[in-house]
Order: C-alpha cells, then sequence, then structure tokens
C-alpha cells in the first residue's frame, strides 16, 4: 500500500540520503552534492507548493514534490521496477493537486525517464542550456 505524508523536519535525513542517491544523470538542479547544511536550509526553507515522502506500507521509498511553477518531480531510493509507481504517482498528484497543465523536467541524459513520460502524452516543450557569468571565469 503506498500513502504519502507531508515532509516534516524529521524527513530532512532522509531526503539527504535520497539526494545522494540519485545519479549523475537524474540530477538538474545542482551538479555537486551540497553540504547537509545547505541541504537542511533547503528543506526548511518549504521551497515547494507540497512535499511528500512516499511509503511503501510502513516503509520511505521516496518524495514526489509539487512547485509553485506546476512542475512535479519524482525520486525512488531505488529507481529499479518503478515505473508503474512512477505513472500512479504522477496521477495522484494531479487530481489531489488540479492544474491547467502539469511540466516534468528531466536530464536530457534520463533516456528511460525520457521514454515513460513520452509515451504517457507529455510533450518536450524545451531545452535549456545554461552559461556560467563571464566574472566567474
Amino acid at each position: 500500500m503506498i500513502k504519502l505524508k507531508n515532509v516534516t523536519k524529521s524527513d530532512i535525513h532522509f531526503l539527504f540520503e535520497l539526494l545522494e542517491k540519485r545519479t549523475s544523470f537524474e540530477n538538474i538542479s545542482h551538479e555537486k552534492m551540497p553540504a547537509f547544511k545547505n541541504h537542511e536550509k533547503f528543506i526548511n526553507s518549504k521551497p515547494y507548493f507540497k512535499w511528500y515522502i512516499i511509503y511503501e506500507n510502513s516503509e520511505k521509498i521516496g518524495s514526489i514534490y509539487l512547485t509553485n511553477q506546476d512542475e512535479i518531480g519524482i525520486h525512488f531510493l531505488d529507481i529499479k521496477n518503478h515505473e508503474k509507481l512512477f505513472l500512479k504517482l504522477l496521477e495522484r498528484m494531479m487530481k489531489k493537486h488540479p492544474r491547467e497543465r502539469f511540466l516534468i523536467n528531466i536530464n536530457p541524459k534520463n533516456k528511460k525517464l525520457k521514454k515513460i513520460v513520452e509515451k504517457n502524452h507529455f510533450k518536450l516543450i524545451q531545452h535549456t542550456y545554461e552559461l556560467e557569468s563571464l566574472s566567474k571565469k
């Protein structure tokens, strides 16, 4: 049985573990692992509209969030065999927090997730590139 529970301060260590387990092709928000203090500060800032811990039975298996820009992010401790669960959670989040549209940001190297969302009627709307400030060089 899958349950969603709001993220609380007691989840900080679990969320840090989840972040540590992400592979380079899953990350889109940072290139290097943040320090625990920065991670804690980020969580305490309540950065998302809604943020949940995903439980399977009584075990924490991941997190799902919805940003104020209608972006959904889903991360699992173990990504294997979670395609169906990914889709169920996506649908659940969309029903729970209706919007006109939803966005999912995907690292271009994450071919498996790209296939899943394309197969489920998401359409590619942009590729984003970054150029660091010349003053940093």
